[in-house]
């Protein structure tokens, strides 16, 4: 019996593995639990039904846009669309900019100069998800800035990266997207790249 219910506990922890890596294929892809800023720890049950990638075999100059109201941003390859990912936007009072603006950096290790932990010598943390701008230092504490990766900034400190996505508007201006679509995003652009950001 003890054997049986092993085998079977393995049967399940396999499926659902094979569940979570294999959503690319179905066009639904795993949300990620995080820091309110960034950086994936751990698969959630929620999956993400919008976004999806069919670049691969694609030619043409790529170009993005982005639709706040709709929470989506829509990447395309000599005008065709090539994919779709769900995005978070700035919250209210931090919304995102909108206009006419193209990519003038990418930095996929990037990390946040504004937003972050302060943290003790030993990394533990002191004081969580603070705007250094705003939140005075505790003595003896540093800073360690969020981890945004695949960035592409777009203007200012407004950028896309990989980022928690609670299915709205919860940003401090950046735009949030699946670590997936993230990264193919990000190696689908170049300096320059087009992007337009539309209510």
């Amino acid at each position: 019996m003890k054997s049986f219910l092993h085998k079977g506990f393995v049967v399940l922890l396999a499926g659902m593995i094979t569940a979570a890596t294999s959503c690319m294929y179905d066009g639904a892809m795993p949300h990620m639990a995080a820091t309110r800023y960034g950086g994936t720890t751990m698969l959630r049950p929620e999956t993400d039904t919008v976004s999806y990638w069919d670049g691969d075999g694609m030619t043409g100059s790529p170009s993005v846009r982005i639709n706040l109201s709709e929470q989506r941003a829509y990447f395309y390859k000599g005008g065709k669309l090539a994919g779709v990912s769900a995005i978070s936007s700035g919250r209210e009072g931090l919304n995102t900019v909108t206009g006419h603006f193209h990519i003038i950096e990418k930095d996929k290790h990037h990390m946040s100069s504004l937003y972050g932990d302060y943290v003790d010598a030993h990394g533990n943390v002191i004081q969580k998800e603070i705007d250094s701008s705003k939140d005075p230092k505790p003595p003896g504490a540093r800073f360690d800035g969020a981890r945004m990766p695949n960035f592409m900034r777009i203007t200012g400190a407004t950028g896309m990266h990989e980022g928690y996505l609670p299915g709205y508007a919860a940003s401090h201006g950046c735009i949030r997207m699946p670590g997936a679509m993230a990264a193919r995003f990000y190696n689908s652009v170049s300096v320059g790249t087009p992007v337009t950001i539309e209510e």
